[in-house]
């Protein structure tokens, strides 16, 4: 229980990958810490690619970057959504300055991307948005997981233990 009194916020939008959403879930509350789920509305219930539903806690809105401690942002489709709402990319950009974790896994680094923070940072992602990082100014590496400073990113699902782990460890740190 390493993490007991932290808190992590996951952003959710309709087709997350289940398992980039919830493996490093349980891992963070396996640790003690608490997570809340944040989408566009407050109660409304997402459905990952494969079915498997997660709830939001709360809306974008209600999130305030000086309350939480770290932020998980899964992959998937959602991404693509999720870089479209202004409150997101503002929590992002305020996490960032703050130096608190961002947790990023495959297409989730869209939303890095589009907050505009990836100018001279190392990242990884699924192979199909690397030209997507690179032309946002980061430098993409090939391997399981990448942690620059508070960012932790990953590829894809058979990376998860690793990047779950990164994720924890940069939490623990912060």
């Amino acid at each position: 229980m390493t993490l007991q009194g932290k808190v992590v916020i996951c952003l959710l939008d309709d087709e997350f990958e289940d398992l980039e959403l919830w493996y490093p879930v349980y891992r963070v509350r396996e640790e003690g810490a608490t997570v809340r789920f944040a989408g566009p509305e407050k109660n409304r219930t997402h459905i990952g690619k494969y079915g498997v539903p997660a709830k939001a806690d709360m809306s974008f809105d209600e999130i305030d970057s000086n309350a939480i401690d770290g932020l998980l942002v899964p992959g998937g489709w959602a991404p693509d959504k999720l870089r479209r709402y202004p409150k997101v990319l503002e929590v992002v950009k305020e996490l960032d300055s703050a130096r608190k974790p961002i947790g990023q896994i495959c297409h989730a680094g869209w939303v890095l991307i589009s907050a505009k923070i990836l100018d001279g940072r190392k990242v990884t992602s699924t192979p199909g948005i690397r030209d997507d990082m690179e032309n946002a100014g980061a430098t993409w590496i090939d391997e399981p997981v990448v942690v620059d400073g508070n960012i932790v990113s990953s590829r894809r699902p058979p990376d998860l233990p690793p990047y779950a782990k990164a994720f924890v460890d940069a939490l623990r740190e912060s």
